[in-house]
């Protein structure tokens, strides 16, 4: 007998979706991107289910697996997008009930779109699914190497957490180091995060990924921001300038470089969209035959009432928003148009890049000046325009996240032999869970951590992002278009150099988007990124590239386990914040603090060489 949905495995993924969905909260604010929990779910399963539980079926765990990776893909939809109505000063908190239902509704959303286009994307054996097959691989390989590989992934949690509580709670270890100088009258800023979770970031993205967004936080930093300088005569700290210039002008040019990317991306995979699309009427008709379980994904009655009753719920939050029932009927009718768009873009993409390069920035950057232009030309203006506008990147940035999840889980099901319906139905059960803690770990993140979610630690740029577009679109914020304007022709001429690479077979490539995203960022984030990029490369140097998964790539797991320990810490720090425990803040001379600080790096550098050999 199968056993795939028993009380074990949906207790454990329930866990799972629980606390990777909170560790990616706390990522996704702080760095800007998010990495798939998918390796590192599969083998906490499998740990969990096999050491603790006696259970030796690979099927429970990969519907473990299943529901903590949908947990994980809901918090970057949420995350990109919600803080924005607080950025904005809409809320001054986050409404539990309207971001629930907000994640609750885009999560389902992504899953019942996902599900028709199945045996187009999944089945059809035309894409590669990298993500998917490593994982599948880690399932398949867990009886033998389970303890091993669970091994690594707990050091690296414990390194995470530990390191993590010397910077933030006991103060022994500073969170940056910084400064910048005047030159004439530019200002010249350098600057590193202390981070295992970014070292851990670019160990994942490996160095190609690392070394762009280094590169965009370079030429945002090192070189636009001392011309931009030159023309801003306050404030006097040279650190405080710097900041007030890439915030005030600096990433904008970022923004059009991304905008740039996420059409050009679209662009990229539109024919093979288009062919698979045009595949999906005849597919869906087409029934197994044979010995096989007949009704393989969820009957289609369901998947109509459930996407009839995430359009009511999603109708019911925007209305709940504005107030206005022809907005709740415009933006629920954008929403769905794009929401079915780019649930097949976002699973297209996964099934060729894996899910942590999805570009679900930029997919969301479209939406929301798509949605914004609609609004304006249907004479929307105010504080309900910025809600419309929010309301529907939201639900648009959920669905997409969750329904490249679902398609990249549904392909490690495929490989390990487990029952689509069962994993849909996990699927569903992970996002739940996972909906109901959103709100309450923004709130805590926010209240409990210094600066709040927008301030240095919990940066938010997408977050951010979206609520500049808001402000410039309905509120009293001028975007600096002339800005916008450089970073779009800076990203035209990056997709023409790329293509020039490209045609040359060049094993590196100068993808716009991770370029973007670096301008973006605060420059701190990108040199641990780049760190853990060029570790990567230093492991891989005498490696066979081409016959390893992911799965298999040295220090991966390592860097997962210190991502989620890092992340699941500085959640930690925020609720004992909340129940009164202060950080302690040793109060360390600051020569003192920066030569234990860069001590510290190097000891983990040589932690992360030597335990991913």
């Amino acid at each position: 007998m199968r056993q795939e949905l028993t009380v074990y495995s949906i207790s454990t993924g329930l866990a799972l979706a629980v606390i990777m969905g909170a560790a990616n909260v706390y990522l996704g604010l702080r760095v800007g991107m998010t990495v798939s929990a998918s390796i590192p779910a599969a083998v906490v399963s499998l740990l969990l289910l096999r050491v603790l539980l006696g259970r030796q079926s690979v099927l429970e765990a990969n519907q473990a697996q299943t529901a903590a990776s949908a947990g994980e893909s809901l918090a970057a939809g949420i995350i990109f997008t919600m803080p924005a109505l607080v950025l904005v000063g809409v809320w001054h908190e986050f409404d539990m009930v309207l971001t629930t239902l907000v994640a609750l509704a885009g999560g389902l959303l992504g899953i019942v779109l996902m599900v028709p286009m199945r045996r187009v994307f999944v089945t059809a054996d035309t894409l590669p699914f990298p993500e998917g097959v490593a994982c599948a691989a880690v399932l398949q390989t867990g009886q033998r190497t389970g303890d091993q590989d669970a091994r690594q992934v707990i050091q690296g949690a414990l390194f995470g957490f530990v390191f993590k509580a010397l910077v933030s709670f006991v103060g022994v270890l500073k969170g940056t180091l910084e400064g910048a100088w005047l030159v004439g009258k530019s200002v010249v800023y350098l600057g590193s995060d202390l981070s295992v979770a970014l070292l851990g970031v670019g160990m994942i993205v490996r160095l190609n990924i690392a070394a762009l967004v280094f590169l965009g936080g370079g030429l945002g930093w090192l070189l636009t921001l001392p011309i931009l300088s030159a023309d801003v005569s306050s404030p006097e700290n040279p650190v405080e300038r710097a900041y007030a210039v890439w915030s005030q002008q600096v990433r904008y040019i970022g923004v059009g470089a991304m905008v740039v990317g996420g059409v050009v991306t679209i662009g990229q995979v539109w024919s093979g969209l288009g062919e698979a699309i045009r595949a999906l009427l005849p597919a869906a008709r087409i029934r197994p035959t044979g010995a096989q379980d007949p009704p393989q994904d969820m009957p289609l009655t369901w998947i109509g009432a459930l996407t009839l009753g995430c359009l009511v719920l999603t109708g019911s939050v925007y209305f709940l928003f504005t107030e206005r029932l022809d907005v709740t009927l415009t933006a629920t009718t954008i929403m769905f148009v794009m929401a079915l768009f780019f649930t097949a873009v976002a699973s297209y993409i996964v099934g060729l890049v894996g899910n942590s390069n999805s570009p679900v920035s930029g997919m969301t950057i479209t939406t929301v000046l798509a949605t914004g232009l609609m609004l304006v030309l249907f004479g929307f203006t105010g504080t309900t325009g910025m809600l419309a506008i929010l309301g529907v990147a939201a639900v648009v940035c959920c669905t997409a996240c969750t329904a490249g999840d679902v398609c990249n889980d549904l392909k490690t099901g495929q490989l390990v032999g487990a029952s689509p319906r069962r994993q849909q139905i996990m699927q569903i059960a992970g996002v739940a869970v996972a909906a109901v803690i959103m709100a309450p770990v923004l709130q805590l993140l926010h209240d409990y951590t210094p600066g709040g979610i927008g301030g240095k630690e919990l940066a938010a740029p997408q977050a951010q992002l979206f609520a500049s577009l808001a402000r410039g679109f309905f509120g009293d914020g001028q975007l600096p278009w002339h800005l916008v304007g450089t970073g779009a022709v800076i990203g035209l001429v990056l997709v023409r150099v790329d293509r020039l690479l490209a045609r040359r077979g060049a094993a590196f490539r100068l993808h716009l988007m991770p370029v973007a995203v670096g301008m973006y960022l605060p420059f701190g984030l990108s040199v641990p990124i780049f760190l853990g990029g060029l570790l990567s490369a230093l492991l891989h140097r005498k490696r066979p590239s081409s016959s390893e998964t992911a799965a298999s790539q040295p220090g991966v797991l390592l860097a997962s386990g210190a991502i989620a320990g890092e992340a699941l810490t500085g959640v930690g720090i925020a609720l004992a914040a909340s129940l009164g425990f202060s950080r302690l803040g040793l109060g360390l001379p600051d020569e003192l603090q920066t030569g234990l600080s860069v001590l510290a790096v190097l000891a983990v550098l040589l932690f992360f060489y030597q335990r991913s050999r």
